[in-house]
């Protein structure tokens, strides 16, 4: 059976799985990144997960390709890492090293669009022609995949979605720029809220959950339990979060006319107390005919969408060679 091998690179772990022509999962790798060690350590782990994988599927299993999904910039036609502030990479040739070490055609994109297009094709934006994506987590990236093709926009950097300047939001981002959306409609900017409010005083339910230096501790997961218990710090942080990311999705689906949102990431585990003001604002700011047939829809894949994404990109890729 021909497969192809997906790679997930986070700053955190490395996720390494191989998939059939359908994108099922047919074995799985975990291992810590430890970006420290530099980029050939990471790529040399990455080439060792491969042969692994390889390995323990045995000769039944033939390896056509590898797709890889990085964060940040990428040029997915040259095959290099722009740049990728989490790993530390900067002009990294990411496919020649590793095709170097692995001995078969190797593909790169980002990491969100890995991950949006497994949702496109195998997860729940299956059958859709115009998906729109996106992904609330550490920030807030978004990808569009029309008639099973990624859209990339000058210099492959379309979907900085996060990155977009958000009337009443006024806070520093580590991009550069203030008022960006993901400063506080990610799941790590919702976290930053809460602290800071309760550092300021506000009362909340979290403040017997995470007295003193335990607040440290405080997550996204934290919040929407708070929510649950009817906590009005966590609400209202939730609820502004969802909306203001449905404000942004509204400006975008105005402008590519999606037949379907699909969201994902970690944020996207607190499933109705984000997705409802999400859902409320974005279809209170398009036009009708916009709106009409528009479904807004979790990620079905999730954890598993970047390597489904990555494999099943490389297969496309390796089809046009």
């Amino acid at each position: 059976m021909n497969i192809t091998i997906g790679v997930d690179v986070g700053g955190t772990n490395i996720v390494c799985g191989a998939t059939d022509e359908a994108g099922r999962v047919l074995r799985k790798l975990k291992r810590s990144t430890e970006a420290h060690a530099g980029h050939e350590a990471v790529l040399g782990k990455i080439a060792d997960m491969v042969r692994q994988i390889r390995e323990d599927l045995g000769e039944d299993y033939e390896a056509t390709s590898v797709g890889v999904g990085v964060p940040g910039l990428v040029d997915p036609r040259a095959g290099v890492s722009k740049f990728a502030g989490n790993l530390k990479w900067r002009d990294i040739p990411v496919v020649s090293l590793l095709e170097q070490q692995i001995g078969l055609p190797v593909f790169i994109d980002n990491d969100v669009r890995m991950y949006i297009y497994g949702e496109a094709v195998a997860g729940a934006g299956r059958g859709y022609e115009h998906v729109l994506g996106i992904t609330i987590g550490t920030g807030i990236a978004a990808a569009i995949v029309n008639g099973g093709e990624l859209y990339y926009g000058h210099k492959a950097m379309a979907g900085e979605i996060g990155h977009v300047r958000m009337d009443g939001v006024d806070e520093d981002c580590a991009c550069g720029l203030s008022g960006c959306l993901e400063t506080v409609a990610s799941a790590s900017g919702m976290v930053r809220q809460a602290k800071k409010l309760l550092r300021e005083g506000r009362a909340s339910v979290l403040n017997d959950w995470f007295p003193g230096d335990e607040l440290e501790r405080l997550s996204a997961a934290d919040l929407s339990k708070a929510m649950d218990a009817g906590d009005a710090l966590a609400s209202e942080i939730i609820v502004r979060a969802g909306e203001l990311n449905g404000r942004a999705l509204a400006a975008a689906a105005m402008v590519l006319s999606p037949d379907v949102i699909v969201v994902g990431g970690g944020g996207a585990l607190a499933g109705e107390r984000l997705l409802a003001p999400l859902r409320d604002e974005l279809y209170r700011l398009l036009l009708p005919d916009f709106r009409e047939g528009l479904k807004v829809v979790t990620a079905e894949q999730n954890d598993d969408a970047g390597i489904i994404g990555s494999s099943l990109y490389a297969a496309h890729r390796s089809k046009s060679i």
